[in-house]
């Protein structure tokens, strides 16, 4: 089929090259022209595992355009996978998403579907349905359907090619046949739905991952108050297979560009209805408050930073992206910096996107040795296969005080004891724990 993608982000660009791997044409459209020069020259301007090979695989299949006429006069179908950023009220800003459905209705000379991909609030697709109508160039007829995606930053080319489930908001039944026409070559199951459940199932779905992730800290935090350790509390909890192990990982609260923005926008538009949200409301405090868990904790052994040298080990918001949105990070660093600490930071592939918010304050690091040499406190922020498999020897020997604070629980209490460390992470203590 031939395809149109509008957005080359996280959802936009994965989305454009695994149709693409799937046999479809694709245009991939875009406003950045320095993005779209980038990617004819086959380079992904995201860091996600797997995708730039897939581009290379494909390219013959794949066009990057900054001409949305071009992109979109004779498509099949649009795809719509433009950035719905978080407002100052917590609500989605859908100004991109309107923007395009202005430019299909302008552009658009044959029948077409119009599919929603962007992450948008209860309704979204009605009013993008309206906009085309009222701005409609010619005699043609534009359906509009939704069909959110479920993808994880640094999985994400797995998530599309191997998703549990495809759903797909239509209004129409040659809708859904044109759509379940573009997966034909994804063994994937289907549900159809109407289009205000699909643009509802996705956010019931990533509020409700972000609810277990708040929960276990909470449970994390009472574990440290009570003298229980979060990490067999999850295992007893994961085997139950109502509950399931996924998203019971402790630590120092979620980020990225999926959760922080879809659990305000959801609290936000149950609000705009005078409906409370309550479970929904908690877990957006439990998580602001975890952010500085790390802080908190280094009070016991020092009243300020000032004049103190500390090491900070990972700087995005999850191993596998180069992505800061809502990292932890970007909130307890300033906080050092406001302290007065010497910050000394590394992470593998987020360094150079940290650099253009804080290009001058912070001491960048090419290893971990060199982060963390003759530094008084290290602080773990994101969980790393570097980090996890990093000599923990390695801490006593070249810190001034082998001090850890481990806000992704990257290690073994035991090893760390065994190593001489003074580690501390989020809601353990050492028992032994037997399964049988």
């Amino acid at each position: 089929m031939k395809i149109s993608v509008a957005g080359t982000g996280y959802v936009g660009l994965v989305t454009a090259v695994c149709l693409a791997e799937r046999g479809n044409n694709i245009t991939c459209l875009d406003i950045d022209k320095e993005k779209i020069s980038l990617m004819q020259n086959g380079t992904s301007p995201i860091y996600e595992p797997g995708l730039e090979l897939l581009m290379e695989q494909n390219k013959e299949n794949i066009t990057y355009t900054t001409d949305y006429m071009k992109a979109y006069s004779d498509a099949q179908i649009i795809i719509i996978g433009v950035g719905t950023p978080e407002k100052k009220d917590g609500s989605a800003n859908l100004k991109y998403v309107f923007e395009v459905a202005r430019q299909i209705a302008q552009t658009v000379e044959q029948d077409c579907i119009v599919i929603v991909k962007s992450t948008v609030p209860v309704g979204t697709n009605d009013k993008v349905e309206q906009i085309i109508n009222e701005h409609k160039k010619y005699n043609v007829t534009i359906e509009v359907a939704s069909n959110p995606e479920f993808l994880s930053q640094g999985t994400a080319v797995k998530d599309t090619l191997n998703a549990t489930r495809i759903v797909l908001g239509v209004e129409s039944e040659n809708a859904e046949k044109l759509m379940k026409e573009m997966y034909k070559e994804f063994d994937i199951p289907f549900v159809v739905t109407n289009r205000r459940s699909a643009e509802m199932i996705k956010y019931a779905a990533n509020d409700f991952l972000a609810l277990k992730i708040s929960y276990i800290n909470e449970m994390a935090n009472l574990c440290e108050i009570v003298g229980a350790n979060i990490d067999d509390v999850a295992l007893g909890m994961g085997m139950d297979p109502r509950i399931g192990n996924r998203f019971l990982n402790a630590g120092i609260g979620y980020g990225g560009s999926c959760f922080p923005k879809d659990t305000k926008a959801l609290h936000w538009l149950a609000s705009f209805n005078d409906y409370e949200l309550k479970t929904v409301k908690a877990a957006i405090e439990v998580n602001e408050n975890q952010k500085i868990k790390l802080i908190k904790k280094s009070r016991k052994y020092f009243d300020s930073f000032n004049g103190l040298s500390i090491a900070v080990l990972g700087l995005t918001f999850k191993p596998g992206t180069d992505d800061l949105r809502d990292a932890p990070s970007l909130v307890n660093i300033p906080l050092m910096i406001e302290d007065g600490a010497n910050v000394k930071v590394w992470d593998p592939v987020g360094t150079e996107n940290f650099r253009r918010i804080f290009p001058d304050e912070i001491n960048y690091c090419k290893s971990i040795e060199e982060t963390i040499v003759d530094t008084d406190i290290c602080f773990i922020f994101t969980e790393w296969a570097e980090i996890k498999s990093f000599p923990l020897n390695k801490y006593k020997e070249l810190m001034k005080r082998p001090l850890i604070l481990d806000g992704r629980n990257c290690y073994s209490l035991t090893e760390a004891e065994d190593a001489g460390l003074v580690y501390e992470s989020i809601g353990r203590r050492k028992v032994h724990t037997l399964i049988e």
